[in-house]
């Protein structure tokens, strides 16, 4: 036996343990109720968290968001009537004013991480989840896995769709501005992500586990 199948037997034998990130300690799993969550006995901090979510429930979580991707960023998000003229505004457009006002960097954030972010970790959420029903470890599964533990905290739709509102707020004064469809696309969007990012990844890895 070569040393990297050692390594993935040894792997195997040792996922009943859970190590923190913050203090290294190690300590044994233990089966949760879901919902709950197991701190680490040395320094507090949450070890891993069983949701109340299952894969099937996430998979249907992970379809409706991509619906709903689609349809925030396909509807126009406000429109501003002022001076007899109307403007209606799509993420792109938003984005595409931001760079030519001279903060292109500030665009760019915009564009990653209210679009290709999210998107990305809904494809890669989709692939996951769709092997685990197939019970089918493919090809670059442990590399979506990864991913998508990098991409969880870069996905920002709630602060793009907090910034809207602030300037629905402050443009009201000077203008007539309604929301229109892609603002709620936003808002349910980020609530379905908020659920998403409560599922434990582990327990995916846990169910491709030979």
């Amino acid at each position: 036996m070569d040393m990297k199948a050692r390594a993935l037997t040894t792997l195997r034998i040792r996922t009943d343990l859970a190590v923190c990130e913050h203090c290294d300690s190690v300590h044994q799993r233990g089966r949760l109720a879901p919902g709950e969550a197991a701190d680490c006995r040395v320094c507090g901090a949450t070890l891993y968290r069983r949701s109340r979510l299952d894969v099937d429930a996430m998979l249907a979580l992970t379809i409706a968001a991509a619906i709903v991707f689609v349809l925030a960023n396909a509807a126009p998000i406000v429109t501003m009537q002022s001076g007899g003229v109307t403007t209606r505004g799509w993420l792109g457009s938003i984005v595409a004013a931001a760079w030519d006002s001279g903060v292109g960097p500030v665009a760019a954030i915009a564009a990653a991480t209210v679009f290709l972010f999210p998107l990305a970790q809904l494809s890669l959420y989709l692939f996951v989840l769709s092997a685990s029903k197939l019970d089918a470890r493919p090809p670059g599964f442990a590399a979506a896995m990864h991913g998508l533990r990098y991409l969880r905290p870069w996905s920002m739709v709630e602060v793009f769709l907090i910034g809207i509102l602030v300037s629905i707020v402050k443009m009201s004064s000077l203008a007539k501005v309604t929301p229109e469809a892609g603002l709620w696309g936003f808002g349910v969007l980020t609530i379905l992500l908020t659920a998403l990012g409560t599922f434990e990844l582990r327990a995916l890895w846990d169910a491709h586990d030979d």
